[in-house]
């Protein structure tokens, strides 16, 4: 299993799961393009921002479940059916959303609603990233997750948002959202259908009791490999800052000064920056250490840069080169805890699947986490009170990696455990 040696194997991206990328890049511009801008429309349209809260942290709790299962039910069912789960899930919510939830603006729709197409794409993208954690050899892991995490990213907060500041002054919210069906749909088929390999990697069960048990692995190894579930938490934060962002931050910049266009381009910016580093931090990690890169640049890193976006408009007014700047350099240091995929499923890796349900439950604990804090507390503590907040739990981040350690006498990532020990 030898990644392929043409212009693609080079780049640590194989050739038989290209399509699989490209699909879940296409899959995410449909379920993020509304990510930069859906919070002030709800609150321009009625809802206060608490409401908005909810929400999102409604949606964020579905996207967690959902998240936490999709190792275990890819090696359950296989990739694909897994995948085309997330499909019908997702397109399921959209269309109750946009034809009853939004037209009324009644909160008791929403919420089930919204959370139902939250359902949906962790058990698309996270099952393909479970068959590349299985398919990559160990020596390009941490490059072959970097790969999924440029697709992921670009998709869900680069393209996402550049689409909609290009389209929203024409097609208006409405059927710019109905427009993420399109993107869905071809993700889809490029992902399911035509990605080459098989998948047939999966584990094979003797019967429906063992196939159960192992599906409450994805819960049990948490506490059997305690490191694991360390790594859990330390997932949990890594996104949730930068999600949490979209609740508040949106608000705050227009009163600064900043038009929505130029928010949204700030917004895409951050996470252009991200999907960059997305391969770069992969690539780093493989040769200097999965933990000492989470560590450093993800913990420590964010809890610095996450302030910038506060403090920079605050002094220097609307300033959007110096705030983009700013939005740049967080983006890059929350792409550096992208090693986390290939250091997990290391610690368990006659449980990969398992271990990365773990992982990807942190993922959709993030955007639970994050808006949940703001409905929480900007009311007590305002704007930089919950940045603050966030800059905090990346220093706890950062503390927690100080735990998360290979055996020693283990090497993978072309690094011995011994060197990623080191800090």
């Amino acid at each position: 299993m030898n990644i392929n040696q043409g212009f693609l194997g080079k780049l640590g991206m194989d050739s038989k799961m290209a399509m699989g990328y490209f699909g879940v890049m296409l899959f995410m511009i449909g379920d993020g393009l509304e990510q930069g801008w859906l919070s002030s429309y709800l609150i321009d349209n009625g809802l206060t921002v608490q409401q908005s809260a909810l929400l999102f942290s409604t949606y964020g709790f579905a996207v967690a479940i959902s998240a936490w299962f999709s190792g275990v039910l890819a090696e359950v069912l296989g990739p694909r059916k897994t995948m085309a789960m997330g499909v019908v899930l997702f397109v399921l919510g959209t269309l109750i959303f946009l034809l009853v939830g939004l037209p009324t603006m009644n909160l008791a729709i929403m919420l089930p609603t919204y959370a139902l197409r939250g359902l949906g794409y962790p058990l698309f993208s996270y099952a393909f990233l479970v068959w590349l954690t299985y398919y990559a050899p160990a020596e390009k892991l941490g490059t072959a997750v970097g790969w999924f995490w440029v697709s992921f990213a670009a998709g869900l907060n680069v393209l996402g948002a550049y689409y909609s500041s290009l389209v929203l002054p024409y097609l208006g919210e409405m059927k710019t959202l109905w427009s993420a069906l399109v993107f869905v749909a071809i993700g889809a088929i490029l992902a399911i259908v035509l990605n080459k390999d098989d998948g047939s990697n999966r584990k094979k069960f003797e019967s429906k009791a063992e196939m159960m048990k192992y599906l409450s692995k994805g819960i049990t190894i948490a506490f059997e490999r305690p490191k694991v579930g360390l790594g859990g938490i330390v997932r949990t934060i890594n996104t949730a800052g930068a999600y949490g962002l979209v609740v508040f931050l949106p608000a705050y910049m227009i009163e600064i000064g900043f038009t929505r266009t130029e928010w949204l381009q700030i917004y895409a910016a951050l996470w252009t920056s991200n999907v960059i580093f997305n391969l770069i931090w992969g690539v780093v990690g493989d040769k200097l250490g999965w933990r000492n890169t989470v560590m450093w640049f993800g913990g420590v890193g964010c809890a610095i840069t996450i302030m910038t976006l506060y403090y920079i408009p605050l002094y220097m007014g609307p300033n959007y080169w110096a705030t983009t700047i700013a939005a740049i350099i967080f983006g890059a240091c929350v792409a550096a805890f992208v090693p986390l995929s290939a250091l997990i499923p290391s610690l368990a890796p006659e449980n990969r699947g398992a271990a990365m349900s773990v992982l990807n439950l942190g993922a959709g604990l993030s955007t639970f986490v994050g808006p949940a804090l703001v409905g929480l507390f900007i009311g007590s503590v305002g704007t930089v009170g919950i940045l603050w907040i966030y800059s905090g739990l990346y220093l706890i981040s950062a503390l927690i990696m100080r735990f998360v350690t290979l055996p020693k006498d283990e090497v993978v990532g072309g690094v011995s455990a011994k060197t990623q020990a080191v800090h």
